[in-house]
């Protein structure tokens, strides 16, 4: 790499920072059952602690994704505990994640569900949750919805759109004036015959339809396999209504597998798309970076180490592209020095510059060798694997 390739690397880095989910360290599984791992965490301390190691080391995780169901005990005393838990290692609390998708009166939906008594029981948790938010300085409020239908003619479709937007509008109201509510969609998955908010276009419009606090989240698994995303990231950086990400990568689907392991030159592709606009329009865009994975086979704290080194080595190669030449090419429709700009910028070996960036921030220049080093891993198996393996026997 050149000196000014250099430049750009360290700079890129300096201001990218990614989110980490809390469920992301505590056992997982799919519906088949879960597969336990000794070092899991099990409480919102041992989430915190996981995750202000991986910041430790990566220097670029100060937030945390929190999930109120899974984190908090209740939406009044156990907020204090969250904070002071987060500070204790280092961390910050992150988006604020409601969950309306697990308790039993869920079953047919939660804004879309027929019942205006269970409409409102989720309203009120999603209420409760920007309150946790506001109470922990959280500005992002994330919305995923499992709400649909499994078979043809069972729901009105149209009417729970109506549903949707009403619950919305009601939600986004009760805002602090600095928070987000960032709305994100799913093509299938519980629902398999039609999905509440199922694309991107959907999303968009509830989003609007809300009020203007509130984006669109993408989930970089929530696509069909050939879906083209950095089109959709485009088409919602020109409206102005692309809030956040949640990372992850698939084969199929909403696999939750770690970032770049199938397809790096897509989110290569997807930052790309970010710096052109910014480019274009000397604006910086207010993206939340944010990872979504639960990995069951995978140490969940490498796995996690993993994907921010790989988010920061993909950050760090679209930085390297030279937009000037770009553009020049692109209006002179020289679509093979157009491609090969990017191209070039992809292959570039970004990895002795990250080193050096991590050793001038004091850091570890291999943040998963130096936590392999650690102890860290072996000191939390022997504190949990007890707890760990006497809770196994619950899982089906």
């Amino acid at each position: 790499m050149t000196e000014k390739n250099d430049n750009k690397t360290v700079k890129s880095l300096d201001h990218f920072r990614i989110e980490l989910p809390s469920w992301g360290f505590a056992n997982t599984g799919t519906r088949f059952g879960k597969f336990v791992q000794p070092a899991a965490a099990s409480t919102i301390d041992e989430k915190l602690s996981d995750a202000g190691e991986v910041h430790r080391l990566t220097g670029a995780c100060p937030t945390v994704a929190l999930h109120v169901l899974w984190d908090f005990k209740d939406s009044v005393s156990s907020v204090d505990e969250v904070r002071q838990a987060a500070k204790k290692h280092g961390v910050l609390p992150g988006s604020i994640n409601p969950n309306v998708f697990q308790d039993q009166i869920y079953k047919f939906g939660s804004f879309g569900n027929p019942d205006g008594e269970i409409r409102r029981a989720a309203l009120n948790h999603v209420v409760d949750s920007v309150a946790i938010g506001a109470k922990l300085g959280s500005r992002d409020i994330s919305l995923w919805f499992a709400d649909g239908s499994n078979y043809p003619g069972t729901a009105n479709i149209r009417q729970r759109r109506k549903w949707f937007e009403e619950n919305l509008r009601a939600a986004h109201a009760r805002l602090a004036y600095d928070q987000r509510m960032l709305v994100e969609y799913k093509p299938f998955e519980p629902a398999f015959y039609h999905t509440d908010i199922a694309d991107w276009g959907m999303a968009l419009m509830l989003a609007k339809s809300a009020g203007a606090q509130a984006k669109v989240l993408v989930d970089t698994g929530h696509h069909y396999s050939a879906q083209n995303i950095e089109q959709i990231v485009a088409w919602l950086l020109s409206e102005d209504m692309l809030g956040g990400f949640h990372f992850n990568d698939r084969r199929y689907a909403d696999d939750d597998l770690t970032l770049g392991s199938i397809d790096p030159y897509q989110v290569f592709r997807i930052f790309h798309e970010i710096n052109l606009f910014e480019h274009e329009t000397g604006r910086t865009a207010d993206i939340a970076y944010m990872v979504d994975q639960s990995h069951n086979l995978k140490g969940k704290i490498e796995a996690m180490i993993q994907t921010v080194m790989m988010a920061q080595e993909l950050f760090a190669k679209a930085a390297l592209i030279d937009y000037d030449s770009l553009l020049a090419a692109q209006a002179k429709c020289d679509l093979v020095t157009a491609e090969r700009i990017l191209q070039d910028a992809f292959a570039t070996d970004v990895r002795p510059a990250t080193r050096e960036w991590r050793k001038s921030k004091g850091l570890a220049e291999d943040p998963l060798d130096a936590f392999r080093q650690s102890g860290y891993l072996q000191k939390i198996t022997a504190e949990r694997a007890h707890k760990n393996a006497s809770s196994a026997s619950s899982y089906a």
